[in-house]
């Protein structure tokens, strides 16, 4: 019986070491199982539109938030995150000429807790969402603050009207002949003859669309060069050649770093009377050798080729690397996106679309000798001739050190404006309304 006994002991023993090992071999598994979300990144992006923070987290989180008066506050509460350095140095991630952030911090609330707090310039009306892996990016959680009054960009425009308005000026009276019967609406520009050059009793406005931004850089070269920052520079040098003729002009969608939704860029154009809407941007091909400089207009049925398909998509997959809140909706920009009645619009857009295509090919090759066409969601503005420019292709080296190049940005800027010259010489600008058309 003892021998038994002390056998059973044994035995028992030995389970229970065995068990107490399986524990252990399974107790690492299970805490990388439950480990807490950790914050990777913060970005700020800061603008007169509005202000965007970013976190970029490893996994998904759960999150409150609620404003606070006396003084104006946004505070964010984070479940089950660690406050570590990253969220440790939001402080110093502020601009101090943040338009809408005074400060912000964060810290361990609670056990299990951490606490944004958001010191406010104005009162705002902020936005917090999250966003699934997408691109290069991991779990964003952003936070959004707009100001409760937002800026009227047709009132911003009108403050800063020109004095005068000059003729339009065509290469040659046979293009200003050809010019004053084209098209439905041309009689009702009031134009006489000076000279043989007709003359517009109005300034033309035309929007600048510096492709992707912020959150979103677009196509990045070999070099590093961000698409998003030559698209910026090229469209601030045609504002500056527009505004210097007389009777132009411009407006651009997005003057620093940061990121504006394709539908918020056509609803720009459209508030200010836009009289064109011209998208720059950089092209990229899986292979580097791809060159050359191209131009795209809207297509109601389907793409011209299957390389500007796969483009269009590219370019409308911007909302989603750039981080647009799904759950505001625009029941007006909806019906404007899916307004059909664009035929019209679409052949001027062609129009405008070979000029600025010739003129680049005086600089660069050209990667399509005629305009292309696809279905870009931000040339959908039912009224606005809108052509969308590759400047070069960012993902060829040679290209992309040119594109960096302010010499040949400005050769760029110099042939897009010629372009634009070249199609209101021959399609006179029909009158808008008194308010758009008032400098």
């Amino acid at each position: 019986m003892r021998k038994s006994a002390g056998l059973l002991v044994s035995r028992r023993r030995l389970l229970h070491f065995a068990g107490a090992s399986l524990i252990l071999s399974l107790t690492p598994l299970a805490r990388g199982a439950a480990k807490p979300p950790a914050v990777l990144a913060v970005r700020i992006w800061p603008a007169p539109d509005y202000t965007r923070v970013t976190l970029e987290h490893d996994a998904p989180l759960k999150f409150t938030h609620f404003l606070v008066e006396n003084p104006d506050r946004l505070v964010v509460d984070i479940e089950g995150v660690e406050f570590n350095s990253v969220l440790d140095s939001l402080a110093r991630k502020v601009a101090t000429d943040d338009p809408y952030i005074k400060l912000l911090r964060a810290g361990r609330f609670k056990p299990g807790v951490v606490r944004l707090v958001m010191e406010l310039k104005a009162k705002v009306t902020p936005q917090v969402f999250v966003l699934k892996p997408v691109g290069e990016y991991g779990h964003r959680l952003v936070l959004d603050v707009y100001p409760v009054d937002a800026p009227d960009p047709l009132m911003a425009l009108l403050e800063g009207k020109k004095e005068a308005v000059e003729p339009l000026k065509p290469e040659s009276a046979e293009s200003a002949q050809a010019g004053r019967g084209e098209g439905p609406e041309a009689p009702e520009v009031r134009t006489a003859r000076k000279s043989g050059k007709p003359v517009v009793d109005r300034l033309v406005t035309i929007t600048l669309d510096p492709g992707h931004g912020g959150e979103d850089p677009g196509a990045v070269g070999k070099g590093g060069t961000y698409e998003k920052t030559v698209t910026l520079e090229v469209a601030k040098r045609v504002k500056a050649r527009l505004e210097a003729e007389p009777n132009m002009r411009a407006v651009l969608t997005r003057d620093s770093d940061f990121f504006v939704p394709l539908q918020t860029r056509v609803q720009k154009a459209r508030r200010v009377h836009s009289d064109l809407f011209v998208s720059i941007h950089a092209d990229a091909w899986i292979k580097p050798d791809a060159r050359g400089s191209s131009v795209f207009v809207l297509s109601e049925r389907g793409a011209s080729s299957s390389a500007a398909r796969w483009l269009a998509q590219k370019e409308n997959e911007a909302d989603l690397i750039g981080g647009v809140n799904l759950d505001v909706k625009d029941p007006f920009l909806a019906r404007t996106l899916l307004d059909l009645s664009q035929t019209a619009t679409i052949n001027d857009s062609m129009k405008l679309g070979k000029y600025v295509l010739g003129e680049l090919g005086g600089i660069n090759t050209l990667h399509k000798a005629s305009v292309e066409q696809a279905g870009f969601a931000v040339l959908k503005a039912p009224d606005i001739p809108s052509i969308l420019i590759e400047t070069a292709f960012i993902s060829n080296p040679e290209e992309e050190r040119r594109l960096s190049d302010e010499r040949y940005q400005e050769k760029l800027a110099e042939a897009i404006v010629r372009g634009i010259r070249q199609y209101f010489a021959r399609n006179p600008p029909a009158q808008k309304a008194r308010l758009a058309a008032l400098g």
